[in-house]
């Protein structure tokens, strides 16, 4: 593993490249990293998630007893969709991407996720699906002090020279923006089956490897689905697949079979504890229903690094069902799940709620973000 001030070093001229508007790959083609870091004096820019001393399990700076520190207190503008979206001529509301990012640099959050780059056309910067759009938004984070993790965007779902040259795009977009991430809002497949998992990993794996070229992790964010059993073993069905379990869940297989220096995970907690709820027992291969309980947190816990990205999202889980809330107003025990993960401080918690704009009724213009006022004031309550 490379040295605390080797990767500040890295970290510093990948974040000159962004503003200079090149990647990782472009400035290092010119320079070598240590040496341009040194001889452009860096250190002033984004440090994101990987310090080896906090992966290792010693406490970031600043973390004195604050579960999530003030740098790693996120949100993924998902949860502000309806603000981003509504035509700012029709409402004093903040509107648009500038005008939301304000807001959320108001209330406290220091990092950002993206969900796309669509806003309202009426909106200032109006489109910003282009590198001239990407740049644009690279100013107002800047402006506002914010930090860009990552996005959920797409990855190719077969590997050609045009779907690679495609996300080599993707990647350059990212640089622009400063992200430590690029990723996607799906599980890397919907099957149950070994072999489809077998031909995820093997493309995560390639793309991984492509998205460090640009000085970029590679994640993948899960739903309940992910975490039920893998079907791997047993009778054959029809088409050649497995139709029994070992017992191992989809992405802890996942896990074991992609690259752990180039594809990682952002673990959604709420999805995680519907797992938990949902996924209880699994099938062996000699018939037996054998009960296997799923722990988010200690799965984690087992290879923290892995996971750079926490979508903290809370939940209220009843005998009847499960539904989501504003973070804080669940019943997911968060200060244990942080105190259990490990890596004090490495990981960037991303504030999700799909309900935002609804949730708790009734439904109003500005909820969306007085739930993000009061959910990042959850967060930062959160000690251990």
């Amino acid at each position: 593993m490379m040295d605390e001030i080797t990767y500040q070093a890295q970290e510093d001229a990948r974040v000159l490249g962004g503003k200079l508007g090149l990647s990782r790959r472009q400035l290092l083609a010119a320079t070598t990293g240590m040496a341009a870091a040194a001889a452009f004096g860096l250190g002033t820019g984004h440090a994101h998630a990987a310090a080896p001393a906090a992966a290792s399990g010693v406490a970031a700076k600043g973390g004195n007893g604050v579960l999530v520190p003030p740098g790693k207190r996120g949100i993924i503008l998902y949860t502000v969709r309806d603000a981003i979206s509504r035509d700012p001529n029709t409402t004093d509301l903040p509107s648009g991407f500038k005008e939301v990012l304000q807001e959320l640099a108001r209330i406290g959050y220091k990092q950002i996720e993206f969900a796309g780059f669509n806003q309202h056309a009426n909106a200032e910067g109006g489109n910003l699906n282009s590198v001239a759009g990407a740049q644009l938004l690279r100013t107002w984070l800047d402006d506002n002090g914010l930090e860009a993790e990552g996005n959920h965007g797409s990855i190719p779902s077969t590997i050609t020279d045009a779907t690679l040259a495609q996300f080599d795009a993707a990647c350059e977009i990212a640089n622009i923006l400063g992200f430590g991430h690029i990723g996607t809002g799906s599980d890397p497949t919907n099957s149950a089956s070994l072999p489809a998992w077998q031909a995820a990993a093997d493309r995560w794996n390639i793309l991984g490897e492509r998205a460090a070229t640009h000085g970029l992790k590679l994640y993948t964010h899960n739903h309940d689905a992910a975490y039920n059993f893998l079907l791997d073993s047993g009778p054959l069905d029809a088409q050649g697949n497995p139709t029994l379990s070992s017992g191992i869940r989809r992405l802890e297989w996942f896990l074991q079979n992609t690259d752990p220096n180039y594809v990682w995970l952002e673990m959604d907690i709420y999805w995680a504890h519907v797992a938990q709820y949902r996924f209880r027992s699994f099938t062996a291969a000699n018939g037996q229903v054998v009960e296997d309980i799923f722990d988010p947190a200690g799965l984690v816990a087992e290879q923290s690094n892995r996971f750079p990205l926490f979508h903290a999202k809370d939940g209220l889980f009843t005998p009847q069902g499960y539904s989501i809330t504003p973070f804080g107003q669940g019943n997911i025990d968060f200060t244990t799940f942080f105190q259990r993960v490990g890596a004090k401080g490495y990981h960037n918690s991303m504030y999700e709620q799909d309900n935002a704009s609804s949730v708790p009724a009734p439904a109003a213009p500005d909820l969306s973000l007085r739930n993000a006022a009061s959910s990042y004031a959850h967060m930062a309550s959160l000690r251990g």
